[in-house]
């Protein structure tokens, strides 16, 4: 089975990262989309991070009923920060069978280089790329595989910054996570 692997933060999930993976499982040869939660990014500052539980729970509501989506949090269990070298390679490790593929914006490939070990994941494994709005990036490599997506420019920091404001946030996450960041009094 070939496996797409989105990873982030999910803080939290929204529409935008729905839409991608849903594009990703059915415009491509990926048979699955894992969420894979990260509980810390190295590139990204902890300030105003969920606890990786409570956005893990949100990946798992938000995808609640397609089975082909599946939320993963084997970052959880490894040393922090987390490297996506060493999760490909512990995936591998326990899923043999998988044949896994990253998936990552536009905006990731620009800086991929500085990845730890980018080299070994582009050639052992391979990215699957959509478009982020105002980036152009052409990388020419033949494990890299640009998949056209719909630009979505809708940011978790948007959400967050609207649901600090008492703005409303309908529409741009699914309902049941909508509900569950209202019930907890995330962001406010």
């Amino acid at each position: 089975m070939k496996v797409g692997l989105f990873f982030g933060s999910f803080n939290p999930i929204h529409i935008g990262h729905l839409i991608i993976a849903n594009v990703m499982q059915d415009s491509t040869d990926l048979d699955e989309v894992w969420f894979v939660v990260s509980p810390q990014n190295p590139f990204k500052k902890r300030k105003a991070l969920l606890h990786e539980f409570d956005r893990l729970r949100m990946v798992e509501l938000a995808i609640e009923g397609n089975y082909r989506f599946r939320a993963m949090d084997v970052e959880f269990h490894m040393p922090k920060p987390s490297y996506t070298v060493d999760t490909l390679a512990y995936l591998s490790d326990k899923f043999p069978q998988h044949d896994f593929k990253l998936i990552i914006g536009g905006d990731n490939l620009t800086h991929f280089h500085k990845w730890k070990n980018s080299d070994q994941i582009l050639n052992q494994f391979g990215l699957y790329v959509y478009p982020r709005p105002g980036e152009s990036v052409d990388y020419d490599h033949p494990n890299v595989r640009h998949v056209e997506a719909p630009l979505i420019d809708i940011s978790a920091t948007f959400i967050r910054k609207s649901v600090e404001a008492g703005k409303s946030v309908t529409y741009l996450l699914p309902p049941l996570v909508e509900d569950y960041i209202k019930g907890k009094k995330f962001f406010v």
